[in-house]
């Protein structure tokens, strides 16, 4: 049974869940108002819910630590991404409770967010962590969170659609250093991301069979991976080895930064030095990883094949890396007009006339 008492003008209540008191002020002078909310506490600890008052005490903070947390025990790769992600929202949210983070409260953000000319996608990944952060709260024993706000996400209309055709690829890599070329062969004939061939292992490759392993958990999306390599890439597995030992570097890695020990992080000058030596415009690694999609899916290997080659997981981001070019698209022309031509016995390409209706008589 609770009760209700004074501090100075102000109600406060008392009640029990479990045996565990609740103290609570109510933050008002009313006596009806207090009894309503020592009510309404009542009613949900009847209801098996914990108080209200407890999920009022859970700050953004904390919801954010935990979710950084979870990335860390985890060990999850995109762990720097969710990290900015949190500093981004901190911005907006340092210093709110849980329960006065709503709907209205987050389309506030977004607008900001907007003004400072972010991009809808980088809006979407940080309300993504921030639905993440709440799920986490919601599904703790007990639980920090009692309910999770509606989060609207923005429509993204800035998904890249950049790939290399064969000579500019060509013309990139004859452009960039030395230590650079069998890197970037090997991101456009695998669609490797960047960081798997960066951290890249001699012990993940089989020399003689002519493979390389990723093992679960040292992908972006946990699984494991086996890839042959063709005579090009076995040729660049080989030039690496025999440079290894030429330096007398024992590096780990294979294919290492300019110093032959490091990992190649900062390659931005060099890649942007060497695509505009190439006069290829613009591009991105990552444009190597959708081109290797194309060419696969091009060259007849089943896509099942080219998804476990790549890494891709789901068929929906897949298809959006298998992108069709002006290229293909005349040679879609082509092969139908071949078809057509081979059908005999039609007059093909000529309007046929039709008879003109008669007009009909006045007299019916």
């Amino acid at each position: 049974m609770g009760t209700m008492y004074l501090r100075g003008e102000t109600w406060w209540i008392k009640y029990y869940r479990n045996g565990k008191p609740y103290r609570e002020s109510t933050g008002t002078s009313k006596k009806m108002v207090a009894q309503k909310l020592l009510e309404h506490r009542e009613g949900e600890i009847a209801q098996g819910k914990l108080p209200g008052i407890v999920f009022e005490k859970v700050t953004f903070e904390e919801l954010a630590e935990d979710f950084l947390r979870d990335y860390r025990i985890n060990q999850k790769r995109s762990l720097e991404r969710a990290e900015r992600s949190v500093n981004h929202l901190r911005r907006f949210f340092g210093g709110y409770k849980a329960t006065q983070i709503v709907t209205s409260r987050i389309t506030e953000y977004v607008e900001l967010r907007l003004t400072e000319e972010a991009a809808n996608a980088t809006i979407n990944r940080d309300l993504s962590a921030l639905k993440r952060m709440l799920r986490l709260g919601n599904r703790q024993t007990p639980p920090k969170v009692d309910r999770i706000p509606y989060i609207p996400m923005l429509r993204e209309n800035n998904v890249r659609k950049g790939f290399f055709e064969h000579s500019d690829f060509l013309g990139l890599r004859d452009a960039l250093p030395a230590y650079m070329k069998g890197f970037v062969t090997f991101g456009y004939k695998t669609g490797w991301r960047f960081s798997e061939i960066t951290s890249l292992t001699w012990e993940r490759v089989d020399r003689k069979a002519g493979l390389v392993r990723l093992e679960p958990g040292e992908t972006k999306n946990q699984d494991g991976r086996t890839v042959f390599m063709d005579v090009e890439l076995q040729q660049v597995i080989n030039a690496q080895w025999e440079s290894r030992k030429r330096k007398g570097k024992l590096c780990p890695l294979v294919f290492p930064g300019r110093d032959g020990k490091s990992p190649i992080k900062d390659h931005r000058g060099a890649w942007d030095s060497a695509c505009t030596k190439a006069e290829i415009g613009r591009r991105l690694f990552h444009d190597l990883r959708r081109t290797a999609i194309r060419n696969m899916v091009r060259a007849g290997i089943p896509e099942r094949v080219a998804m476990m080659i790549s890494g891709h997981k789901t068929r929906s981001v897949f298809d959006r890396y298998n992108i069709v070019s002006e290229h293909d698209l005349k040679l879609a022309a082509a092969q139908q007009a071949a078809y057509l031509d081979s059908l005999h016995g039609h007059n093909l390409g000529t309007i046929c006339p039709f008879p003109e209706k008669k007009e009909e008589s006045q007299n019916g």
